[in-house]
């Protein structure tokens, strides 16, 4: 589960297991726990899930999605050529 960023409380990670999944991030705060999909062709975001938050929390979350997006793109990208 490699950790690539640490903004305002949240974890931004990666699971080693879900190789066949196309680019997304996790994000976790204490019990407070998303997932959010990455449409590189179009610069946007999907929320697959999100346990125990409020919309004040997504909104933080998506901000920061957004601003560290080609980062999470690029460590996507060497994360999945270290993992094959």
């Amino acid at each position: 589960m490699p950790t690539i960023l640490f903004v305002m409380g949240w974890r931004f990670f990666f699971y080693s297991n879900e190789k066949n999944e196309p680019i997304h991030i996790h994000c976790r705060n204490a019990e407070k726990e998303c997932k959010y999909w990455l449409d590189i062709d179009i610069f946007d975001l999907k929320e697959a899930y999100s346990y125990n938050m409020n919309n004040k929390d997504k909104r933080e979350v998506k901000k920061i999605v957004f601003e560290y997006f080609e980062f999470i793109e690029r460590e996507w990208n060497k994360f999945q050529k270290r993992a094959k």
